[in-house]
């Protein structure tokens, strides 16, 4: 099985234009992610897609992989189906590994390409268990509800499920609640066929695509890390990754 990772990567952002080229302890955003990607041993190569010639010129200046893809995308997923076509149309999976994380582990991308060992898994992502009510009560923390076979039933901004009759001091010690790790992975022709769907109620409601899947029937099998994820959003994240390097 060919596995491919694709990091998608645009200049501009609300909150924090220019983020892949920001200077992290000596070199860019966007370089810390793809030799963190190229460490996985499950990928076959890696490849950053961008529609903004700065990144692109700055890829190929140390040496990394870079496809130029369309402005009109409103997703990474959107990204990297355009991506693998021009790319490596022959990969049997596709990992979307988020370009704002620059010390993600080899480990977890790992972690998600094992999920394909079975047949029967067509799109495949990461949670970690939540430790703190700071976690637990942010909107801007996505939360996970799972099945018994690890499968993602839902994804939102509140706290879910909500436990009756207890107070929110004691929700942490009473029930394992998950955060989403935004890293995804699809089959190929699965890739082709959610890029497609025109976005649902769900996700338009939560701000978050993967409802859309879910609203149309698909099936998210999940595996759990016990590695943080850090990613920067804002110029002020910067700061929680000085420990990093």
């Amino acid at each position: 099985m060919k596995i491919i990772g694709i990091i998608p990567a645009r200049y501009a952002s609300t909150r924090f234009p220019g983020k892949p080229l920001v200077d992290i302890g000596g070199k860019s955003m966007i370089q810390r992610v793809y030799e963190q990607a190229k460490k996985s041993t499950a990928l076959a190569d890696v490849v950053v897609a961008t529609d903004d010639e700065r990144i692109g010129s700055h890829v190929t200046a140390f040496g990394g992989n870079v496809v130029m893809t369309g402005t009109q995308h409103q997703s990474g997923t959107d990204r990297c189906f355009e991506a693998i076509g021009k790319f490596d149309a022959s990969a049997d999976v596709v990992i979307n590994i988020q370009g704002d994380e620059p010390f993600i582990r080899p480990e977890q991308i790992d972690l998600v390409a094992s999920c394909f060992s079975s047949d029967t898994v067509r799109i495949a992502t990461l949670v970690k268990k939540i430790i703190s009510n700071e976690e637990l009560f942010n909107a801007n923390t996505p939360k996970v509800l799972l099945n018994r076979e690890k499968e993602a039933i839902y994804f939102s901004r509140q706290t879910i499920p909500h436990l009756r009759g207890k107070e929110q001091s004691e929700w942490l010690n009473s029930f394992t609640f998950y955060k989403h790790i935004g890293i995804y992975a699809y089959r190929s022709a699965v890739l082709a066929e959610i890029t497609a769907l025109k976005q649902s109620p769900l996700e338009l409601a939560e701000s978050l695509e993967q409802l859309r899947w879910i609203e149309n029937g698909y099936k998210l099998k999940v595996e759990i890390t016990d590695f943080e994820s850090v990613a920067v959003d804002a110029p002020e994240d910067l700061q929680k990754l000085a420990k990093f390097y």
